[in-house]
């Protein structure tokens, strides 16, 4: 309401403001401030405020995009091909989480399996002690991912488009004409979660 009416009667005093609101200066104060700390609003002395033609909308897109993925990621589960897979069970269990991210013996990305992946496996027949992940997890190149540099809003969107509950946060290494991918880091559901929550208590 408050922008609505200052966009109509601009420029306009925090008076003008609250009586059209019907509440006293006070009460009004703490929002003008919100308002104006993230540029919705513009206040000039001695004139009133302006509308800057941002909407909180966009403001929230630009600090998402501004964000980085360096700066949220977290430390990623990893176990090597070998690894068995109750042992890769146990690793989940422990670590308390939904994806460990599997490295071969060069120490590059070459995989990850999910709790889905697992329990599938261990509902089955397989002898869960001798089988290693390497046989049930999802190869690269079938593994969407996201390196540093791209933002916080990449990183969600590619979760939701491609239905996934992690993302490896890789870092391209060249090889003569082959790619591989250091792994450097996570991004999850949580991770963005999280990211929304800290960007609302601001």
């Amino acid at each position: 309401m408050i922008i609505d009416i200052v966009k109509k009667y601009e420029p306009i005093t925090s008076e003008q403001i609250a009586d059209k609101l019907n509440i006293t200066r006070s009460a009004l104060r703490p929002d003008l401030a919100v308002l104006t700390m993230i540029g919705v609003l513009e206040a000039r002395p001695r004139v009133g405020y302006f509308f800057t033609g941002k909407v909180p909308k966009n403001l929230i897109s630009e600090a998402i995009r501004d964000i980085k993925v360096d700066k949220i990621k977290a430390v990623p589960s990893v176990i090597t091909e070998s690894t068995s897979v109750y042992d890769a069970i146990v690793t989940l269990f422990l670590t308390d989480v939904g994806t460990l991210f599997v490295i071969g013996e060069d120490g590059y990305l070459s995989g990850l399996v999910s709790r889905k992946d697992l329990l599938k496996i261990a509902i089955g027949n397989a002898d869960i002690h001798k089988m290693p992940v390497g046989m049930v997890m999802t190869r690269m190149p079938n593994i969407i991912t996201v390196t540093p540099e791209e933002s916080a809003y990449d990183a969600a969107k590619k979760i939701v488009d491609h239905q996934v509950d992690a993302l490896p946060v890789v870092k391209l290494v060249l090889e003569g004409n082959r790619q591989r991918f250091k792994i450097v880091g996570k991004v999850t559901k949580t991770t963005i979660t999280k990211l929304f929550v800290e960007m609302g208590q601001i």
